[in-house]
């Protein structure tokens, strides 16, 4: 397992948890002029986990060939049209909390040394590798939403 990768995976949990409480016009405030919301950056972290639990988690095997990566700007607009079915920020940091832990557990029990690829890419991956894919992607949408809500 990757261990190291898998906490960093989780930072993310304890940096949104602490947004949790704030009032919500704040989250809709977009992070700059033509830019998301931190409800925004929120469910798009929140729609890319929902894509890895369900559609490469369950192949992550050795040799597997997982589905490709999905169209950004149509997983984009597909994350915000599947947010807006939330009343409050509180409650989909909730939901990504808790979908971010499962994943956390899955991904934990994934050998590290189990090499899988994406679509038609030769790029080989291990759980590692994939994961500091997200991290960084974490990262650079966590410092977006600090920014703005601190």
């Amino acid at each position: 397992m990757a261990v190291i990768e898998v906490r960093n995976y989780g930072k993310i949990i304890e940096e949104l948890a602490r947004f949790k409480e704030l009032d919500e016009p704040r989250f809709l405030e977009p992070i700059s002029e033509g830019k998301w919301s931190a409800k925004e950056i929120i469910g798009h972290l929140f729609y890319w986990d929902k894509f890895i639990l369900e559609k490469h988690f369950p192949s992550m095997n050795q040799g597997a060939v997982l589905i490709s990566f999905p169209d950004h700007d149509e997983h984009n607009s597909e994350a915000i049209q599947y947010i807006s079915a939330y009343q409050t920020t509180g409650s989909l940091i909730e939901d990504f909390v808790e979908k971010r832990r499962l994943l956390i557990e899955m991904m934990s029990g994934i050998e590290s040394d189990v090499i899988f690829t994406i679509g038609s890419e030769n790029h080989q991956f291990t759980v590692a590798t994939y994961l500091n894919i997200f991290i960084d992607h974490d990262n650079h949408h966590l410092n977006q939403i600090k920014v703005r809500l601190s």
